[in-house]
């Protein structure tokens, strides 16, 4: 109890210290059920509410109104241990790889991705900053005729009132995947790439006669990986991604993530050999407030002893497919 006579209350997702003597039956927000944590996901039992990201999870607010309560919960009871004889040991995880390695040179495919709960609010608030930068232009730097600088569009620089005039342009990036060629934003595939350079802007908003400076502003992000029975799970730390702007895309051996991320639209770009074998299509991204999630469907349930493949294997393997 504190010195104001207040006592904590224990019931999960509250933590709230509150007045006894004020304790009503709709004063407590909390959840009755317990913390899951499967493939990734945390997951309260209660009202299945679900994230990969821990903060995320930590912040959820409760799903049921009670009394607040300064008695712990008990623990969830232990699975009771079977007799020896009863025990099933299963056998070990066949390590060795049965599935053929494919071409790591294969056409890649991007992954379907999501944005989270916490990412959300930051791009909101992000947008408006840009928005409101009052967009500096000195008429007496710029050359008539110069192109405008945003992806597809077609209007060139004819004077002070070229500034007046609304932009068409894409805001993301351009794909070409298996003859397919689109924009990430608005994905009108065609083939014919003299159509797919006609395709008129998704998005408007004031010309650039001048590149960013910050288009090649490439860093390095910290990165790490863990697995289950059935995935990869890598983590890319950057904070505040901008999924318009970013990618990840793979074949059966081989990722490539493309992150663009931060008002200063800095870029991670990493490219990497896998140590095992994945199903892309069953692979996701999601992008997080401070993070990229790349959920990775391993081809085969086999335990990776690394995430990527080391160079002296990788050349073995090219050899033994120039052999065959």
């Amino acid at each position: 109890m504190s010195g104001d006579g207040k006592l904590q209350c224990y019931n999960r997702a509250c933590g709230q210290m509150f007045d006894p003597d004020n304790n009503k039956e709709d004063s407590c927000l909390h959840h009755p059920g317990l913390p899951v944590f499967h493939d990734a996901y945390k997951i309260w039992s209660c009202c299945n509410k679900k994230t990969t990201d821990f903060t995320e999870f930590l912040n959820m607010k409760g799903c049921t109104h009670s009394y607040h309560s300064n008695v712990k919960p008990p623990e969830p009871a232990k699975p009771a241990v079977k007799e020896a004889s009863e025990v099933s040991i299963p056998k070990p995880l066949e390590q060795k790889q049965s599935l053929p390695r494919p071409d790591v040179n294969g056409p890649v495919e991007p992954l379907a991705y999501t944005v989270g709960a916490s990412l959300k609010p930051m791009l909101e608030k992000m947008l408006k900053e840009i928005t409101l930068e009052p967009v500096q232009v000195n008429d007496s730097e710029i050359q008539l005729n110069t192109p405008c600088q945003n992806k597809g569009c077609h209007a060139v620089y004819k004077g002070e009132y070229s500034n007046a005039e609304t932009c068409l342009y894409h805001s993301g990036i351009p794909v070409f995947h298996e003859g397919m060629k689109y924009w990430s934003c608005c994905v009108k595939r065609t083939t014919d790439f003299n159509s797919f350079l006609e395709q008129v802007g998704c998005s408007t908003g004031k010309h650039k006669w001048h590149k960013d400076k910050n288009v090649e502003n490439k860093v390095k992000c910290r990165y790490d990986w863990h697995q289950t029975g059935g995935f990869v799970i890598i983590s890319v730390y950057s904070k505040c991604p901008l999924p318009d702007l970013s990618y990840v895309e793979s074949n059966a051996v081989k990722l490539h993530i493309h992150i663009t991320f931060g008002k200063d639209k800095e870029i991670f770009d990493e490219e990497m050999i896998l140590f095992g074998i994945i199903d892309p299509s069953a692979s996701n991204v999601t992008y997080l407030g401070s993070k990229v999630e790349i959920k990775l469907k391993k081809a085969e349930p086999i335990s990776w002893t690394d995430l990527r493949l080391k160079k002296d294997i990788l050349s073995i393997n090219s050899m033994s497919i120039q052999d065959s």
